[in-house]
């Protein structure tokens, strides 16, 4: 019951203003109030702290710089085997496997539209039918950075306006075509298995996307799909590699074409990931 009320409260709240109070509050350089919000942070969600590269809070300019940390190096291995496929975040899943045709399930009993989740072009949508996917979860707690799964080649980038729900558990079990609705940067990749896409999800209090290639994306209500300069030169990024971050937290969608990859056994809803990881068993190489 409280959950379902949750959701339903969410209707109701102005859910762009406080992403923006959340937003400028995150970056208030007083050191006393930036320390004040890391070191309750930290408590109140019980962050790991170990494998964090700078001293916490001293080493922060702001809580949001916290919020993005970046982790010291060697903390998160890159799985080496060429057909490992890896986690682009620390997380949970939210619902991986194979999607029915255009479908991809968002959680029991509710399905959305593959075509709805890419929005820019429909062809897109095609390349993966009938082909794998992972939703993935990032919790308050776990570092904020997206990685690239596979090697690759960054072929396009589109930023799709919408609203900003929650994306926690309570929020996906209820409310349907949530990932439709929310605001999304969608990373394009050409790899060896394919077209690789990775889906940044907004949601409330997500006061940006970034990335090295497009800087901070700020949530739009509305509008037209963008899509965004990459450059002249070709953007080739190594299984691990830097693509992201949520400034506050979100979920990632990792979309892969039809045998291009198997998940391995235990991907399942409820099951903790971690960056770098081996998450699946690419296929043979194919352009």
């Amino acid at each position: 019951m409280l959950e379902r009320l949750f959701v339903l409260v969410q209707y109701t709240l102005p859910r762009y203003w406080l992403t923006a109070l959340v937003y400028r509050c995150t970056r208030i350089r007083s050191r006393a109030f930036k320390n004040f919000l890391i070191r309750r942070f930290v408590r109140l969600y019980d962050v790991d702290l170990d494998d964090v590269m700078l001293e916490v809070p001293d080493g922060f300019a702001t809580f949001n710089d916290f919020f993005v940390r970046e982790l010291a190096d060697g903390a998160r291995p890159i799985a080496p085997e060429p057909d490992a496929l890896v986690s682009p975040v620390d997380g949970t899943v939210s619902s991986a496997g194979r999607l029915r045709g255009n479908s991809i399930l968002q959680a029991k009993d509710i399905d959305y539209s593959l075509t709805e989740l890419l929005a820019a072009d429909i062809d897109d949508a095609r390349l993966f039918a009938d082909g794998t996917f992972a939703t993935l979860y990032l919790a308050p707690h776990n570092y904020h950075r997206v990685h690239a799964p596979v090697d690759g080649e960054l072929v396009k980038a589109h930023y799709v306006p919408g609203d900003l729900f929650s994306v926690n558990g309570p929020t996906v079990a209820r409310l349907p075509g949530l990932f439709c609705r929310n605001e999304r940067l969608l990373l394009h990749f050409s790899t060896a298995i394919g077209r690789v896409v990775v889906v940044f999800v907004g949601a409330m209090n997500v006061g940006s996307i970034s990335t090295p290639w497009t800087g901070e994306i700020r949530p739009r209500r509305s509008g037209t799909i963008e899509s965004l300069a990459l450059g002249a030169a070709p953007v080739t990024v190594r299984k691990g590699a830097l693509l992201g971050w949520f400034n506050m937290g979100s979920t990632v969608i990792v979309l892969l074409p039809d045998g291009a990859c198997e998940w391995i056994d235990g991907l399942t809803a409820g099951a903790a990931v971690r960056m770098g990881a081996r998450i699946g068993r690419l296929a043979g190489g194919r352009p």
